[in-house]
């Protein structure tokens, strides 16, 4: 009988890169919704209304907490919980620790941020969730290395599995009469744009056009408005670039995603934080089989060195347009970096992942009785 899958986490209608994960993973683990389930975390303001395969709703609001939450998640045979701080509610979202001491079945955790500096709270919070999974993924080698190191936890049940791509190759590649730049995702303080265009304002002499793709997230939204956006259009009107950027602020469907991307000549990642190790958006672009320019950030550092990048210090604008330059313009240098991702992709697409996950859980019942026969 087929491996029955619970997930925990956000999940559309919600707006955010855990979302869209744990969306792309559980369709590749279920069958049409026969083998699966997923119980849906959201926040106040969202829209509780369920969806195909969500079968439970767990918000602050709801009736049974994390109880119900558990219970829920029980019914299948093995449970896979995505982890970020703050999603789940309590303190730094602590709430989700009693749920996974309640669970009996097999429980996989996965980590979309390890930090290298948390607070007391946060450290002590992420070792007792470790402590209380079967298996905890990383998605980078440095997030697995900074778990090791930094934190109390078993290494034996660190397994390191990449974040998952769709397959951008089905779509053909669209150039356009100008340079193509491309920046998307969720947008807000930290994306780093605003360097992206000091350094557009440097390239005139390539005449690129640079999009601006994605929602202002939803947290930044409701704390600040639109003022981060509004600052960008601001900034590019005093550096006389407003002509060469197109903003497109909505959230896209995969197919809509995937034209967008192989229109691009580069994709620029000018991020702020010296702390991700995981970048659904730069596994994205390395799949589409565009080259990435980005800031040293770990996950690109892991990623792109001496691979389908190039990679420029943090808050630098004249080496962001230095490094864009060359990409555009140094012959050959676009094709070589394009042809270094072919033999990496299929590793990255979502089929080859969920079949490691798939192993894993394997693994995992395959133990289980044995550890439940141990007096």
């Amino acid at each position: 009988m087929a491996c029955t899958y619970g997930f925990l986490s956000t999940h559309p209608p919600t707006q955010c890169g855990l979302a869209t994960f744990n969306s792309a993973l559980a369709a590749q683990l279920t069958e049409d919704g026969r083998y699966g389930g997923i119980v849906r975390v959201t926040a106040d303001g969202d829209d509780n209304l369920p969806l195909p395969g969500v079968v439970h709703t767990w918000s602050p609001s709801g009736f049974g907490g994390w109880r119900a939450a558990a219970a829920a998640l029980e019914k299948f045979d093995v449970a896979i919980v995505q982890h970020e701080y703050g999603i789940y509610p309590g303190s730094d979202g602590q709430d989700v620790l009693p749920l996974l001491r309640r669970l009996a079945v097999p429980t996989i955790v996965v980590l979309h941020t390890v930090l290298t500096r948390p607070t007391a709270s946060q450290k002590v919070l992420l070792e007792e969730i470790a402590d209380a999974a079967d298996a905890v993924v990383t998605m980078t080698g440095t997030a697995r290395d900074r778990l090791l190191t930094g934190y109390r936890v078993d290494a034996a049940k660190v397994v390191l599995i990449p974040h998952g791509a769709a397959d951008h190759g089905r779509v053909p590649v669209r150039r356009q009469s100008r340079p193509h730049l491309l920046t998307w995702g969720l947008l807000g303080p930290g994306k780093g744009v605003e360097w992206a265009l000091r350094a557009l304002a440097l390239l005139e002499d390539v005449s690129p056009i640079y999009t601006i793709a994605g929602k202002t997230h939803p947290k930044v939204l409701e704390s600040q408005g639109e003022a981060y956006r509004d600052g960008l259009y601001d900034l590019a009107a005093r550096l006389r670039v407003s002509d060469a950027v197109r903003h497109d602020p909505v959230y896209r469907d995969q197919e809509s995603l995937s034209r967008l991307v192989r229109s691009a000549d580069v994709v620029v990642l000018p991020y702020d934080s010296a702390e991700q190790v995981t970048s659904g958006v730069l596994i994205e672009a390395v799949a589409a089989g565009v080259p990435v320019v980005a800031t040293s950030f770990p996950h690109a550092v892991e990623l792109l060195t001496g691979g389908p990048g190039l990679l420029v210090p943090h808050g630098d604008p004249l080496a962001l347009a230095a490094a864009l330059r060359r990409v555009l313009t140094e012959p050959g240098l676009a094709d070589d970096l394009i042809s270094r991702t072919r033999a990496l992709v299929p590793t990255l697409l979502w089929p080859a992942v969920a079949a490691r996950y798939a192993g894993l859980v394997r693994s995992l019942l395959a133990e289980r009785p044995a550890a439940v026969a141990v007096p």
